[in-house]
């Protein structure tokens, strides 16, 4: 029974993955005496399901990982899902909005309950979806953000940078926002440009502009830049009087750098409450501060009549007053400043002073390479003494300015879902030495509750990526170990087996944009806990836009293009290909309809090969004609257990040469990251050498055991790019094959034929799994995903020359032939024995009519090649086309001088629109390449035509 004619990939993909969990292949072996290798898969958030940008991240890293395994590494890639704080928490909030009812009404406990119901449900969802991909992740060490094991390991890190002096309290300005009551790190603040009115006002003998003068109420800070003379007469401390929005007041001189002198008038007025850059300059002159705005977005007290009002519905009544007390000077309404949202929820964020929990990032308290250094100051050296690799290298610069300007990291978050602060609180009684009681807040910092009553833990929780900074590590201690509070942190790395063998994990895959939010947060915290980096190299990868160009969203559904959607379709292995061909780490790419077809063709190309060699398992009679249509019935296995083949014919020598390169090649690519060219290598093998050639080869002179040994070594050099297809065509192989499976399991594979099949990614403990699997021998030696990377072939180069000759010949007699219009000529030649031997091979490949020896010179000789070969081509023939090739170029000529013409008009290029001109240069190089290509053929023509 040989394989299908089309490659149904709905048929088979479900069952291989099941052969392959039910095998065991994913799992790592921290006992093995192999070399290790690891990768902690970034964890998805659980806000939706998976997009096209999720589909890459599992590509890219099951790339890696099964390379890993084929070149003898005991491969780790660890897999786990983030419970996402703020993203998850502001989804559920929203259908709570859309209901009629939100979290306060609910409480606590069932928000919290309903969240894990959501976040449970996705999580499904995505590990479905992780396996349709094709992951080979090993699932038993599956591990989630906000289980219980990492939650210990959340606490006892909180609990040392506490006691180190890195975690502190404190009043300080944070990012609010007052949609979802909760303060957002710097890095999740997105600006959004927009145009709105921007007014003067006149403030005593200053003119002072802003967009926002509702949070002027409380300014009574006039600052100016120390080195603008035009403010020379004034000094820091000097005051005035002036009549405000609310009365009159008494404004205060401060001289401070942080003013541009070019901006406006050069002075303003200050808001520390409410706006940063104001807080430090606060800050740094003991300056008081007042907040004008609560935490709901509505003004205070202090806004006076308008207090309790929104302040985007007071904004227009206060300009109103202004204007009543001539204190409105002028309004720009042309103004474009960028307003500040949260990435999460997209509410505007309203700067505010808060009591919050903050990390450090400048104290020198961590232990590095001998010396006390900051977190920022080892954020930075790793990279630099080259600790961590960045690909591709542009992005150091980008960390660098991000370290540089990083500020203490505020980590408390006012939201329910995600690791609570392990603090609590407790009002104690102090009596004081004039026998006087007052009282004051207790504080407890533990990994478990405090025993005695009265303590109230900390309501607040942590920002996610506290949590998610130590992934590579947490995910690797002994959860059992975890349950035993005796144990400090120190203790759970000593005794967990996993962190001792697999970290420093090898790779971090991830995408660029979550350098700051994860990557540089993940070495901040490894390097403090473990004094080691937390991988060796980061490969950060693209987006994956839509066909329009737009960035895919969880935060906006609409753009999500739902792999599995494609994966019906398509299959996987289509998928997976169309991602990687073409991508460069950093860059941006699309993924059109027209590029998932492409590659399911390159699918296509893999199945028809096997096709055509699974074909020709039956070997013809002994003393038979060595006629591909005459065979016996002895069936012929097609291949043997040894690591090398014999080849015969120079054809034989030149495929196993171009396979050692392509092995070394794509190895190559791989150790480097070069995804896209790999996968390159790979493609122009398969489908320029063996399919177009050596297999059209085998068509006269078949060697079964190369086509075989070429068929087998292609699969394993194809299967991490994709790993279905090739699977099953290697589990598809022969019976009598004893490097596969003892027993048919093609028949096993098809028996349900695509009905009932299991779900895809399930571990296959159903009963239509047990009677398809039944009888599978599911040793892990059996399957394609524990083969061996392809071992280097010895050839004879000298015959690999001579099957470059032949090819040479064959190409140059279809081109000629092709070009000329004639139709299956004859080729004759002179004293060429590489000819003689192989002229069933040249005329069937050439396309020719006959290839016989000639004793002298007839017809048009082929200049490509050493050997003297002519085809029968008369000189009117040849002299026709030659015409037609000048004519050709004239026309090239006269185009491109057009072209450069429009080029070098400036008021094209300058006013035409961009696209059309990018078109036109474009065009340009294409008609100058053909005009080269034409040139050259009527160089090489002219010298055969004058053999003629």
């Amino acid at each position: 029974m040989g394989l299908p004619k089309a490659y149904v990939a709905g048929d088979y993909e479900a069952d291989i993955y099941a052969l392959w969990e039910k095998s065991g292949v994913f799992i790592a072996d921290p006992s093995s005496s192999k070399p290790h290798f690891s990768i902690a898969m970034p964890p998805p958030n659980e806000t939706s399901t998976l997009h096209l940008g999720g589909a890459l991240f599992i590509t890219l890293q099951d790339i890696l990982i099964r390379h890993a395994r084929q070149v003898g590494y005991d491969a780790l890639w660890l897999p786990g899902t983030d419970h996402a704080a703020i993203a998850t928490n502001s989804v559920v909030e929203r259908q709570l909005a859309e209901q009629g009812t939100n979290k306060h009404e609910l409480g606590r406990e069932a928000f919290v309950a309903k969240v894990k119901e959501f976040a449970d449900r996705n999580r499904g969802t995505m590990l479905k979806q992780m396996r349709a991909m094709g992951a080979s992740a090993d699932w038993s060490r599956l591990r989630y953000t906000l289980d219980e094991a990492l939650n210990r390991c959340v606490n006892e890190v909180f609990i040392k940078m506490y006691q180190d002096g890195l975690i502190y309290r404190g009043h300080r300005i944070v990012n609010w926002d007052p949609n979802l009551e909760t303060t957002v790190s710097d890095d999740e603040v997105i600006y959004k440009e927009e145009e709105s009115p921007l007014y003067t006002l006149q403030y005593g003998p200053f003119k002072i502009s802003t967009a926002r003068p509702e949070t002027k109420f409380g300014d009574k800070y006039v600052v100016m830049h120390p080195g603008d003379k035009r403010y020379a007469q004034y000094k820091t401390g000097d005051t005035f009087e002036c009549e405000w929005i609310n009365g009159p007041v008494t404004a205060t001189i401060i001289k401070d750098e942080a003013v541009d002198p070019a901006f406006g008038t050069g002075v303003m007025t200050i808001t520390p409450w409410h706006d940063r850059t104001d807080f430090e300059i606060a800050e740094r002159h003991g300056l008081e501060k007042e907040q004008i705005i609560d935490f709901d977005g509505k003004l205070l007290a202090i806004a006076g009549e308008f207090e309790a009002i929104k302040i985007d519905e007071a904004r227009p009544k206060i300009v109103e007053k202004l204007r009543q007390k001539n204190l409105l000077v002028s309004i720009d309404k042309t103004y474009t400043h960028n307003i500040a949202l949260n990435s999460r929820g997209k509410g505007v964020i309203e700067p505010q002073i808060k009591l919050q929990w903050f990390i450090d990032v400048n104290r020198p308290a961590v232990d590095w390479k001998g010396q006390k250094r900051s977190l920022k100051e080892v954020m930075r050296a790793v990279i630099e003494d080259g600790d961590i690799k960045i690909v591709p290298k542009r992005f150091e610069k980008i960390y660098y300015h991000w370290i540089d300007n990083l500020r203490d990291w505020c980590i408390s978050r006012q939201i329910w879902w995600g690791h609570q602060i392990p603090v609590w609180y407790r009002q104690e009684s102090v009596h004081s030495p004039q026998s006087a009681v007052h009282s004051k807040d207790s504080v407890y910092v533990g990994v478990r509750p405090p025993q005695e009553e009265g303590w109230q833990q900390d309501p607040d929780t942590l920002d996610t990526w506290f949590s998610s900074a130590l992934w590579t590590w947490s995910t690797l201690v002994d959860p059992e170990l975890t349950k035993d509070f005796s144990l400090s942190l120190d203790d759970l790395l000593a005794k967990s087996i996993d962190y001792q063998t697999y970290h420093p994990t090898d790779v971090l895959e991830t995408a660029y944009e979550i350098l700051f939010f994860w990557v540089a947060r993940m070495i901040l915290a490894t390097t403090y806990v473990t004094g080691r980096v937390p991988f060796k190299t980061v490969y950060l990868h693209g987006l994956v836009r839509t066909e329009t160009g737009k960035k895919m969203s969880k935060s906006d559904p609409d753009s999500i293009v739902d792999p599995v959607g494609v994966i019906n379709e398509y299959g996987t292995d289509a998928l997976r290909l169309a991602l990687i061909a073409g991508t460069s780490p950093g860059t941006d790419q699309r993924v059109r309809k027209s590029k998932i077809v492409a590659n399911r063709n390159f699918v296509n190309k893999l199945w028809n090969i096997a096709r055509y060699i699974d074909d020709l398992r039956v070997r013809p009679l002994e003393g038979e004609e060595n006629n591909i249509g005459r065979r016996s019935l002895r069936v012929v296995p097609l291949g043997h257990n040894r690591g090398s083949v014999m080849p015969k014919s120079v054809a034989d020598h030149w495929i196993l040469n171009k396979l050692s390169i392509a092995a070394r090649a794509v190895s190559e690519d791989l150790d480097n990251f070069r995804f896209s060219e790999a996968y390159d290598a790979l493609y122009h093998f398969v489908w320029d050498d063996f399919a177009d050639w050596y297999v059209e080869v085998s068509k006269t002179t078949p060697n079964r055991e190369v086509l075989a040994f070429v068929l087998k070594s292609t699969l394993k050099i194809a299967h991490p790019f994709a790993p279905f297809v090739t699977e099953t065509i290697w589990q598809s192989f022969d019976p009598f094959d004893k490097t596969q499976p003892s027993i048919n399991t093609k028949a096993a594979l098809n028996s349900s034929n695509g009905q009932d099949r299991p779900e895809q990614g399930r571990m296959g403990d159903s009963a239509q799994d047990k009677n398809l699997f039944q009888g599978l021998a599911l040793e892990k030696e059996s399957l394609l995903a524990s083969q061996l990377w392809p071992k280097f072939q010895k050839v004879d180069l000298a015959k690999v020359s001579q099957f470059k000759e032949l090819q040479e010949i064959i190409t140059q007699s279809r081109q000629i032939a092709a070009n000329v219009g004639v139709t299956k000529p004859a080729l004759f030649y002179k004293a060429a024995p590489l000819i003689d031997e192989n002229k069933e091979l040249v005329k069937s490949l050439g396309r020719l009519s006959q290839v016989k020896e000639a004793k002298a010179a007839k017809g048009l000789r082929l200049t490509g090649t050493k050997y003297a070969a002519w085809l029968d081509i008369d000189r009117e023939t040849a002299q026709a086309y030659l015409g037609r090739l000048k004519t050709s170029q004239k026309a090239r000529e006269a185009a491109i001088k057009l072209l450069q013409k429009r080029l070098s008009n400036k008021s094209y290029t300058q006013k035409a629109p961009k696209e059309l001109v990018k078109q036109t240069k474009t065009q340009l190089v294409e008609e100058q390449q053909l005009l080269e290509a034409i040139k050259h053929e009527i160089a090489a023509f002219q010298t055969a035509v004058k053999n003629i």
